[in-house]
């Protein structure tokens, strides 16, 4: 084949699908929604709630904004539904404030303990009663510092609205809708669990639908579903009306490798209750930033997550199914939504069948084909398992050397430059994958397979391709992951189009026509992956600026790129083969490559940005600190005060020392390796997810807190060589949120504690940690703790801190963290809150 019509038109073909795929995401999936009418859902209405729920302001866990600002908003809309609702229905509102604990393997495994916290709970049901419900979930709580449009006010606004149109609706339900608003999920999934372990009509539910967001509007994604309830993933099938959902996200999402969690798994483990987690992803840059503002959440967003949800309740609470999940619950399913305009589950056991049944006819083919002519059978299968070798050796050079290229960009300090600038990412890392695996074959053609046919190789190139392929459908068939679906798609489709243009194959000469047909053969699995790849990225990208500064984000990234790139290019290797050069290719590609290189590392690609219309700023997190080291006779041993600074991603705060000079390398931030957690007023358990290296402590005078002192009464029973020990702790009420950290002495054992089911949980390292949180009016933190210890302790039983977090009102932030943060460039997004931190040892 002559270039012109060979790696060119193939580049071309995946650019034009590429476009394709962007179009789905932004135009088949962004149609205006039609107007609604009088008993439809009103975006309209619905934007009204919002922005009066982010007109309150930051809504932290404890502030008078969270625990009674937005819930008496909420009462008066309630109130104002429940009088215009129709005799068809009654409405039932509480008020919940429950007190409890639970463990949780989140974040490197804590204990969380809520006193207080708020609960607005509303009950839609027919007006003679119902046995069973539906639960809608949403928080109005948001972070501190941040108004939290997205996550998670445009949700409870879209269920003020879902309730509004319901209850005017002169059919009545058949189960009822319970709609909470829960004011305590920011803090880990506190509310919930609240909710679902202590209210009487937490009972009656039967399924959920849990309303979140990981982004700032676009498109709300379904991303977990079940467990095990096939049925639910057909009800959205049925009802939603612009579907967007991936089984990929899900298990993506629960293999950890997001450091994000929400209320789905309360609802799972303490609940036992089956549901649907959706979830904005567009735009996730500001998230859970100053920049979260309800303007940014286009109406059209709104308008389809209220369609999508509306129609999910009405079948839900509507169903037969629903008053009997516990029967249908049979094994997983797989789902996945086609271009936005339709989406295809079937349950998991059906896809293992079909699954194997595809590699099996795979695997079938190219053993006859390899067997025939029987005299020549053992050198097709070595020249098969030679091609099939070297395309894995290609896929591994071409991981090695980009993983490189993203370590050389990492150690000058150039990670993230595509942070901003997407394109920056393809056009580096992408071009050089492409360009190395080009070369790698490149050089078998020329060496290892001189001389040989064109058409020949073609062929062989093709079906190592599809061996490698049928392995993979196996295995993953094999693993039990619903995700090998896109596995059947790459053996299925280009199978098909094998079989339909064989001749074509053998012909010395290929035509245009054979690329032509080759290429629609391969048109939906082609489409469908790059589709689905937009959507990770879109997903991705942007954790990658709050994912810690231990993994370095370009690594990462990367390694996504030549993944996608080994995927795409896996049924165009044989094209290599088939032309007559691939140079005028790769030496575009290379040049590229080259190019973007040298601006990366001139710094020509700065990763943040202060656009007022797109903004992507850094995370910083600073904590105006007062420590306080006891020993074990009660005296202060060490005291100072400074300001902790922590980058949230690689870059840590490299990009803003020359703003502010002082913070340099004179104020790394020491480890106390004495004290629990380095001695540092962590907020949660995310120690590990940052280097300590990269942290300031810029020394500054006491900050002037409120605290109280801390109780410890203790009483023990002297056994065989050991002395048991518990310590009745009572701490007065203070902030509304504290973090506990326990580490017993050498010798000791942290054996059972008052807090969650009784068994310590520890954290990564060793140490034990506790997150307290209180909603207005909390009494003192009292539980106890049971230590075994060696009856004669040398240097005391257990070491116990307790750091106290201002993150509203006039102790919020001091007048010296005020200055500092006034001197951060306008592209960080700079949360600063006083803290003190006070450790014990007994």
């Amino acid at each position: 084949l002559p270039e012109a019509r060979g790696a060119p038109l193939v580049l071309l073909y995946l650019l034009g699908l590429r476009a394709l795929a962007q179009v789905s995401h932004r135009q088949l999936l962004s149609h205006s929604p039609a107007a609604a009418g009088p008993r439809d859902f009103s975006a309209a209405r619905a934007r009204g709630y919002l922005d009066n729920i982010t007109a309150i302001g930051p809504r932290t866990v404890g502030s008078p904004e969270n625990e009674v600002l937005v819930v008496n908003y909420l009462l008066e809309q309630i109130r104002g539904i429940e009088r215009e609702s129709t005799d068809a229905h009654k409405i039932s509102v509480d008020i919940q404030r429950p007190t409890g604990s639970f463990s949780i393997d989140f974040l490197g495994g804590f204990t969380s303990y809520y006193a207080n916290i708020t609960n607005v709970v509303v009950k839609l049901e027919p007006r003679s009663g119902a046995e069973h419900a539906v639960l809608s979930n949403c928080h109005f709580d948001s972070v501190p510092n941040t108004p939290g449009a997205s996550d998670d006010a445009v949700s409870c606004a879209v269920m003020l609205e879902i309730l509004n149109t319901l209850s005017k609706s002169s059919e009545s339900l058949q189960h009822a809708v319970i709609f909470l608003f829960n004011g305590a999920e920011e803090n880990i999934l506190q509310a919930s669990h609240g909710f679902i372990t202590q209210h009487e009509w937490a009972k009656s539910i039967r399924a959920f639908i849990n309303l979140e967001a990981a982004g700032v509007g676009g498109k709300e994604l379904v991303f977990q579903t079940g467990p095990e309830n096939p049925w639910l993933v057909q009800a959205y099938v049925v009802a939603a009306k612009h579907p967007f959902a991936s089984v990929v996200a899900q298990e993506i999402f629960q293999s950890g490798i997001i450091p994000a969690d929400t209320d789905f798994r309360i609802y799972r483990d303490f609940g036992n209750v089956p549901g649907i987690d959706l979830a904005f992803i567009e735009n996730g840059y500001i998230y859970h930033t100053k920049y979260d503002t309800s303007d940014r959440i286009l109406t059209d967003s709104i308008q389809r997550a209220g369609d999508n949800i509306l129609a999910v309740l009405k079948y839900l609470a509507t169903s037969e199914k629903l008053a009997k999940s516990f029967e249908y619950r049979h094994g997983s399913v797989v789902f996945f939504d086609i271009l936005g305009l339709f989406v295809l589950a079937y349950p998991a056991r059906v896809g293992t069948i079909m699954n194997y049944i595809t590699a099996a006819v795979a695997f079938f083919y190219l053993s006859k084909k390899v067997l025939q002519p029987k005299p020549r059978a053992v050198h097709n299968l070595k020249k098969l398992l030679t091609a099939f070798s070297l395309t894995l050796a290609s896929w591994v050079c071409t991981l090695v050397a980009v993983l490189m290229v993203a370590a050389f960009v990492s150690i000058i300090g150039r990670a993230l430059s595509w942070y901003t600038h997407f394109y920056v990412s393809v056009s580096l890392y992408g071009t050089a994958a492409a360009a190395k695996l080009i070369l790698v074959h490149m050089l078998a053609k020329k060496f290892f397979y001189k001389n040989m046919n064109e058409q020949y190789l073609g062929d062989v190139f093709f079906d190592a391709s599809l061996m490698i392929w049928s392995i993979a459908l196996a295995v993953m068939t094999q693993m039990g992951l619903c995700s090998a679906f896109i596995c059947m798609l790459w053996v299925a489709f280009p199978l098909l189009t094998k079989l339909m243009i064989h001749k074509e194959f053998s012909q010395k000469g290929a035509t245009t026509k054979f690329i032509v047909m080759y290429l629609l053969g391969m048109f939906f699995p082609y489409l469908y992956m790059l589709y689905l790849s937009w959507t990770v990225f879109e997903m991705f990208t942007p954790v990658m600026g709050r994912s810690g500064s231990e993994i370095p984000p370009d690594m990462v990234l990367a390694g996504f790129i030549v993944i996608f790139t080994m995927i795409l290019s896996s049924y165009f290797i044989n094209f290599i083969y088939l032309v007559k050069s691939t140079k005028t290719t790769l030496v575009t590609l290379t040049t590229v490559f080259v190019v973007t290189l040298i601006l990366v590392c001139s710094g020509i690609f700065f990763p943040y940005n202060s656009d007022a219309a797109n903004p992507k700023p850094k995370r910083v997190f600073l904590q105006h600190t007062s420590r306080r080291f006891h020993d074990i006779d009660g005296n202060v041993i060490k005291s100072d005060s400074g300001i902790w600074i922590n980058g949230f991603d690689y870059t840590g705060i490299s990009h803003i020392t020359p703003h502010v000079p002082e913070i340099n390398d004179t104020i790394r931030t020491p480890c106390e390796e004495q004290a629990p957690f380095c001695g540092l007023p962590w907020i949660l358990p995310v120690h590990f997810m940052f280097r300590l290296r990269r942290h300031f402590y810029h020394a500054l005078e006491d900050v002037n807190t409120r605290m109280a002192c801390y109780s410890v009464g203790k009483q023990g029973v002297i056994l065989p060589l050991l002395l048991m020990m518990w310590a009745h702790v009572s701490v007065p009420a203070g902030p509304s949120h504290m973090s506990l950290y326990v580490r017993p002495r050498a010798g000791s054992a942290l054996s059972r504690w008052s807090l969650g089911d009784g068994t310590p949980v520890a954290s990564l390292g060793g140490d034990y940690f506790v997150f307290y949180s209180h909603g207005l009016h909390a009494a003192p933190w009292r539980f106890w703790v049971q230590l075994t210890t060696p009856e004669k302790p040398s240097d005391g039983i257990v070491s116990l801190a307790i750091a106290a977090h201002y993150f509203f009102g006039e102790d919020q932030k001091s007048p010296q963290l005020y200055a500092l943060l006034e001197r951060f460039p306008n592209w960080t997004f700079s949360s600063g809150w006083s803290c003190t931190y006070d450790l014990f040892v007994f």
